[in-house]
């Protein structure tokens, strides 16, 4: 049987939001200890390495107690039960996300039944925040620093370079 106390919380987190933060944060007052999975990006192209990308949630999220992070590759209920794991966190921003999010949970649930799948809801200021939106604000010379952690805004000036609009030419 699953430990009680254990769940993950997996995603691609390329980067990791305030939005990723929320979510882990309320999870945090349900489970005493949850797991970040850098998990497999599928057929997205990544802009941090998955190393890159676990220093990065080590670093935003050293002062959260009960936090770890690890990588996996494969099948997600593989690693719940590989880890004692009783639950797994997803959260929901829009009624898009639900649909593609029940489908997941009911195969996870078909896969392992002894782990349960958590939803939560994106805080209302960030349901509209997405690892994707946020490179592309960057890149376009948008402030993303409400959506983000300082550190993550820094590594994304590593990252992307900015490029802004050509102004418009009057005649």
């Amino acid at each position: 049987m699953p430990s009680k106390k254990r769940a993950i919380y997996p995603g691609s987190f390329d980067p990791i939001t305030n939005g990723h933060l929320d979510i882990l944060d309320r999870s945090l007052i349900l489970f005493p200890e949850v797991t970040i999975i850098v998990a497999g990006t599928g057929h997205k192209s990544p802009l941090f390495t998955v190393e890159e990308r676990i220093q990065l949630i080590r670093d935003v999220t050293a002062d959260r107690k009960g936090v770890k992070v690890d990588h996996w590759p494969g099948l997600i209920m593989e690693y719940a039960r590989e880890h004692d794991v009783a639950a797994v966190i997803r959260g929901l921003r829009a009624a898009s996300d639900f649909e593609y999010e029940f489908m997941m949970a009911s195969m996870n649930k078909n896969i392992n039944a002894a782990v349960e799948t958590v939803f939560m809801m994106t805080a209302q200021n960030l349901y509209f925040v997405s690892s994707s939106m946020i490179k592309e604000l960057f890149h376009y010379g948008g402030d993303v620093s409400p959506y983000v952690p300082p550190l993550v805004a820094e590594r994304l000036k590593e990252k992307i370079p900015l490029r802004r609009a050509n102004p418009v030419r009057k005649s």
